[in-house]
Order: C-alpha cells, then sequence, then structure tokens
C-alpha cells in the first residue's frame, strides 16, 4: 500500500492537521507529516515532493493558512491527487475564507481537492477513498466504516 504525506506551511497548523493523521491510521494507512512552507522552503519542498513520489506516495493532503499556496504547489509538482486543507487562523480573513479561496480557485489543468475550513479529517477519510480505489482491503475496511455511520 503507498503511503499518504500530510504537509503544513506552518508548526501552527499541526493541531488541525493532526485529525488528518488520526483519520488515515485509524484505517492502517501509512503516513508521513512534515512540516515545509512553500514560501519559506520551496526548493526543500520540491525535492520532498520528487522523493515521496518516487517512494510511492499516493496521496497528498497539504493544510495552510492565508494565502494557502502549498496545495497548489504541490499539485504542480506531482501527478498524485492532492487536498488542501484551507486552515483559518487569527489574523485570517472571514474565518478562513482567505485561505479556501486560495486553495479551491486553482487554475485549469492543476486540480487540488479542497475540503471546509480547518476540515482535515474529511481530507484524510478522502485520501483513503482515494487509495481505497486500488486496494481491496482498504475499500472494505472504508465500507465498514461506513456501514458503522448509518447504523
Amino acid at each position: 500500500m503507498s503511503f499518504v504525506a500530510i504537509l503544513m506551511g506552518s508548526e501552527s497548523d499541526g493541531d488541525t492537521m493532526a485529525k488528518a493523521e488520526a483519520a488515515l491510521k485509524e484505517f492502517g494507512v501509512e503516513v508521513e507529516t512534515n512540516v515545509i512552507s512553500a514560501h519559506r522552503k520551496p526548493e526543500t519542498l520540491t525535492k520532498y515532493v520528487k522523493d515521496a513520489d518516487a517512494r510511492g506516495c499516493g496521496v497528498y493532503i497539504c493544510g495552510a493558512g492565508m494565502a494557502a499556496a502549498l496545495p497548489g504547489v504541490v499539485a504542480a509538482q506531482t501527478s498524485r491527487p492532492v487536498i488542501g486543507v484551507p486552515i483559518a487562523q487569527a489574523n485570517a480573513v472571514g474565518g478562513g475564507l482567505d485561505s479556501l479561496l486560495s486553495i479551491v480557485q486553482m487554475p485549469p489543468r492543476v486540480p487540488v481537492a479542497t475540503v471546509a475550513v480547518n476540515g482535515a479529517q474529511n481530507a484524510g477519510l478522502l485520501a483513503v477513498q482515494i487509495l481505497a480505489t486500488g486496494d481491496e482491503a482498504l475499500a472494505k475496511k472504508y465500507a465498514d466504516f461506513k456501514r458503522k455511520l448509518a447504523e
């Protein structure tokens, strides 16, 4: 099974992004979590994405606040699915609307799936669904999870 790379632009995003990691681990999905700013460390980010792709990363989950460039920069460098998590920060415009619009308004041909502001748990679950398309055991775990939700 491939792994999911969780990236965030700042350590202050950690509490929010931990919810994505918890959701993935609930299904036994391997996770790598790193803080790499698209603005402060662009070369480090590029190197990480190339390396993660080569090692079998299946999905990237990128959390970022304010200008929220991280998901788009990652999407520009990989053919793997990227899920963006807009993060509301203390000085955010409209409770995270700035981040949401930065992530959801990607240019044509550079897709980034986007979840709700601070919606890291759903990002983790979406990553599980994506990986489950090629993994029958994971698909069964997810189907069981959905059944239990309904009950």
